[in-house]
């Protein structure tokens, strides 16, 4: 009899070390969470200061981005740095996106950063001329965010995009879209 009840609690402790086992695991498993959304945020912090920092001090390039970014009309050449400055900007914002969804981005920090697209969509001609030509270019749930986001900036865009044979889409503000 003894045996049987020593056996019994020899399962018990067991079962109880098992359990403790999982916890320490969940509690791990959080912890490294934790460290890939802290890890996350950085590397789009460095990737933000690096877009917004590139050629600094370089007036010929920021003459192109106040042009390009007010809807001047830019020569080839020009076209050949500022689409591609752009096109860096729209995969960093997708990216932001991407981890959000994935729940490695704060929600509060995401929202605001989600502000700055809108504003940047509704105070740069040049970013919404890109993102009209090449919004087939980016996945689906991005391309239906920037969308409703040019519709808040009071924007819409005609057209498809780059799909063969539709030519590039254009931006329309929404009064024009209505009539």
């Amino acid at each position: 009899m003894k045996r049987i009840e020593f056996g019994q609690a020899l399962g018990i402790l067991a079962n109880v070390g098992v359990l403790i086992g999982i916890l320490l695991l969940v509690y791990e498993l959080n912890q490294n969470r934790e460290m890939m959304r802290a890890q996350t945020r950085n590397e789009m912090a460095q990737g933000l200061v690096f877009l917004a920092t590139q050629n600094l001090n370089d007036p010929d390039w920021a003459d192109l981005r106040r042009r390009g970014d007010s809807g001047e009309e830019l020569a080839t050449a020009e076209l050949y740095q500022y689409v591609p400055y752009l096109f860096s900007w729209f995969r960093f914002w997708e990216n932001q996106h991407y981890q959000y969804r994935l729940g490695l981005y704060d929600e509060a920090e995401f929202l605001k950063q989600r502000e700055a697209y809108r504003n940047a969509l509704a105070n740069r001609a040049g970013w919404r001329w890109y993102w009209c030509r090449n919004r087939a270019t980016y996945s689906l749930e991005f391309a239906a965010d920037m969308d409703q986001l040019l519709l808040e900036a009071g924007f819409t865009c005609e057209g498809e995009g780059l799909g063969e044979g539709s030519g590039p889409g254009r931006v329309v503000p929404i009064s024009t879209a209505v009539e």
